[in-house]
């Protein structure tokens, strides 16, 4: 069963605690211009390895960044599905796999651990007047007594800020696609946005594409070769024209053959936004290119959008994204 009330909270960080304890979260204290949340951010995991892996962002850019700014201050139930602002780690392209590091919660010295690498993105935060946090999870409250850390009333807050699917069997009723957590903080006097993904490592990166849950039992070590079992990277999306010229647009995407060994794409597919698929034949040779041009269903916003690479078993080999800003020269081919 998914998450209950998935969404986003949007609002200015103004307090924080470090984790610690047993069972500790980074907490944030979050205000929209009625209502204060208390964000619990998870920096340790209940399950063996305890080491949470994440990845930090500082240039985050994705195409659901314009209709994410675009949402007033509070709390959005967000539908889970592609195509809106529903966040999905494997499926929506926004990180990839293999720059997630396993950091512990609390090490002695500093800028060393995973309390001190949110404290750093959250204080710079609350030291910007203009910055904006979206907190992406699940949604508790309100409730009718005080915040048990902050101390506000009535207590309301947002948590699962994390990876929401591929979970080990008992945290599988969480299980889920497009309701991933995450914090996004928009500086838009800088016109930047940064990204916090998390991710506990007893999770799977090849999900179900209906119910989220694990696919295979084995926890898959991160940086791994590509292989059968682990597809990811064996070819690449490197290059993709999506404003074409021509009229009508004649659109393609450019793989490139990153290991060693021909690979077959028989039954391999493309896939845009909307999980709208084009499919793949021939082969291409190992360290070889090949343009492959798109045609419908599929298709490649002007707008912005992502594009996704699938083999014969429908596992993401690997995925992109591309913005509006750089989709807007007519004739240029974007390079990733």
């Amino acid at each position: 069963m998914p998450l209950k009330s998935y969404g986003v909270l949007v609002g200015r960080p103004v307090d924080r605690r470090v984790g610690s304890g047993k069972n500790p979260h980074y907490q944030i204290h979050v205000v929209d211009e009625t209502t204060d949340y208390r964000i619990a951010v998870n920096v340790k995991s209940q399950e063996s390895p305890s080491e949470v892996e994440y990845l930090i962002d500082d240039r985050f850019a994705h195409p659901l960044l314009t209709p994410l700014a675009e949402l007033d201050f509070g709390w959005h139930v967000l539908p889970a599905r592609p195509g809106g602002v529903a966040i999905d780690l494997i499926r929506a392209n926004v990180a990839d796999r293999d720059d997630f590091v396993p950091l512990p919660f609390n090490v002695a010295g500093p800028d060393n651990d995973l309390n001190e690498k949110v404290d750093a993105q959250i204080q710079r935060a609350m030291g910007d007047e203009d910055a904006v946090l979206y907190a992406f999870g699940e949604r508790w409250g309100p409730e009718k007594v005080k915040d048990k850390i902050f101390g506000f009333l009535p207590g309301n807050g947002v948590h699962d800020i994390h990876m929401n699917q591929g979970n080990v069997a008992r945290f599988a009723k969480d299980d889920g696609v497009w309701q991933d957590g995450a914090l996004l903080i928009h500086y838009p006097t800088q016109n930047q946005w940064v990204a916090i993904f998390l991710k506990f490592q007893s999770q799977t990166w090849h999900t179900d594409d209906r119910t989220g849950h694990r696919l295979g039992e084995e926890i898959e070590p991160q940086g791994e070769l590509p292989s059968a079992e682990n597809p990811d990277g064996i070819v690449r999306i490197v290059a993709a024209l999506v404003n074409s010229k021509k009229t009508p647009e004649v659109e393609s995407v450019t793989l490139v053959n990153a290991s060693p060994t021909d690979v077959s794409l028989a039954g391999w597919s493309l896939a845009d936004k909307d999980k709208k698929r084009f499919s793949l034949k021939g082969t291409i040779a190992a360290g070889a290119s090949l343009q492959v041009k798109i045609a419908k269903p599929m298709e490649l916003s002007n707008n912005g959008g992502i594009i996704s690479l699938l083999n014969d078993d429908g596992l993401k080999v690997d995925g992109v994204s591309y913005t509006k800003q750089q989709a807007a020269n007519p004739g240029w081919t974007i390079v990733f």
